[in-house]
């Protein structure tokens, strides 16, 4: 399997960006987030495995980047991670997704996905993306992955346990007050052109920094809320192989299995920080 597909690269990812970055990231874990966390004597970092987490708190997610920083500040650098990265972010905000390449992030595809795995690293990944990201804040206690379970099609054709990732306080980071995306996809339909060319997948109006009100998913510069991070239980299945991979009932049932954990730990985790 090729480390490489469509220019994005296993290999982009450099160490001393990551340990330069790694102050900032201590700085904010332990005094602008104050993130409490648990868990993570069930990571085994030279076994492979997909973590599976909830997106929150807009395009700034910083539970995304304080799991990032508590892998790398307990394993190091020669146990790499890889997160799957909507390519559509090298078109929308070039910047931002170079830097993103060099702390470890590829391209969202299963080619990318299988090789990370198959040379022994893990692979992170959203499955909820831009809606889940954006969900209203009454939805802020959901497990949100809109049914996409191409995640669990790669660790069952992988063979490799699924880790959920969940997180509390993250999505308070601002305040999604709706996603108006049929509304802006009618819109678009009638010629307004969406930014840079890209279909943002969703349209919120949120209130956050240093916009005040916003409308679409424009970055944000997250507020100071304390972040509540879980790493749960290793998940296996029953089955694993490619025999599996097309038997949509068994592929519905471990989905199902996965977002029931998910949403059960999470509830659980919320009621605590409550």
């Amino acid at each position: 399997m090729s480390k490489s597909y469509q220019g994005w690269s296993l290999n982009d990812r450099e160490p001393a960006a990551i340990a330069s970055l790694l102050p900032f990231y201590d700085w904010a874990y332990h005094h602008y987030f104050r993130v409490q966390t648990s868990g993570w004597e069930q990571v085994t970092p030279d076994q492979p495995a997909l973590f599976v987490g909830s997106h929150n708190g807009g395009l700034a997610a910083p539970d995304m980047h304080m799991f990032i920083y508590d892998w790398y500040r307990r394993f190091g650098y020669d146990h790499p991670a890889y997160g799957l990265m909507h390519p559509n972010m090298w078109t929308a905000l070039p910047p931002v997704a170079e830097m993103a390449a060099k702390l470890g992030a590829v391209r969202a595809h299963p080619k990318m996905a299988i090789a990370a795995l198959r040379q022994g690293a893990s692979v992170l990944v959203y499955p909820g993306g831009t809606r889940d990201v954006f969900r209203p804040a009454n939805l802020s206690d959901r497990i949100h992955f809109r049914e996409h379970k191409g995640f669990i099609k790669l660790a069952l054709r992988q063979k490799v346990p699924i880790v959920p990732l969940i997180s509390w306080g993250a999505h308070a980071t601002l305040m999604v007050l709706a996603d108006c995306y049929e509304q802006a996809q009618q819109l678009h339909r009638w010629g307004m052109p969406w930014l840079f060319g890209v279909d943002p997948a969703a349209f919120p109006i949120y209130l956050g920094w240093p916009w005040g009100l916003a409308l679409g998913p424009a970055p944000n510069i997250p507020w100071p809320v304390q972040i509540h991070t879980r790493v749960c239980a290793p998940i296996w299945f029953e089955a694993y192989g490619r025999e599996v991979l097309t038997d949509a009932g068994y592929i519905d049932a471990c989905y199902q299995q996965v977002v029931a954990a998910m949403q059960g730990e999470l509830d659980k985790l919320a009621t605590a920080c409550r």
